[in-house]
């Protein structure tokens, strides 16, 4: 059993981070339909309905993704995963994370982010992020908040083929020295 929730409901002046639900497709779909989003992402296929569709199933049946909702207007803005909590190396990943477009640059990233890793970094040492070889947009977002690449790896998304990721690292330590 988990020491924690791998979908706690979160919140701070900016953002909601609730559970994924199944009646939540329609409104994350409208966000994730636009192909901007998915332009340096392995699988730029996502923003049409069926890829989409399977992406979604993959969330529901992980137990680990969030809706963000944006706190003032109560829309659904984009969607986070938390998986594979490693025990042994006291570990867990953070990924499968996208906004639309309209708030990108807004600091609502850095506000995810952030929640997720005050949170997690009470009951882990370690947080690893996959992002995609050629998505070097949100490589830059996470080298910001201090995180490092570690890895590359082959990661096989849910009902898709294996696509090459980096694998970025950032410690207890390195977050709370960054908070001081």
């Amino acid at each position: 059993m988990l020491p924690f929730s791998l979908q706690p409901s979160l919140e701070n002046n900016v953002v909601r981070l609730l559970p994924l639900r199944e009646e939540d497709f329609a409104e994350l779909y409208t966000v994730a339909s636009d192909p901007r989003i998915w332009e340096q992402h392995p699988n730029r296929d996502r923003w049409q309905k069926p890829v989409f569709t399977t992406f979604f199933e993959g969330a529901i049946q992980s137990k680990g993704a969030f809706r963000i909702v944006d706190k003032p207007s109560g829309a659904i803005i984009g969607s986070t995963r938390l998986y594979d909590y490693n025990p042994e190396e006291n570990s867990i990943l953070i990924g499968y994370t996208f906004y639309g477009t309209q708030h990108w640059g807004t600091g609502i990233n850095p506000a995810v982010k952030e929640l997720l890793l005050n949170y997690l970094f009470q009951f882990v040492d370690i947080v690893r992020f996959h992002i995609g070889a050629g998505n070097v947009r949100s490589q830059i977002a996470i080298q910001r908040l201090g995180a490092t690449k570690v890895a590359e790896q082959e990661v096989t998304y849910y009902g898709e083929q294996p696509k090459l990721n980096f694998v970025f690292e950032l410690t207890k330590q390195a977050w709370a020295a960054r908070a001081a």
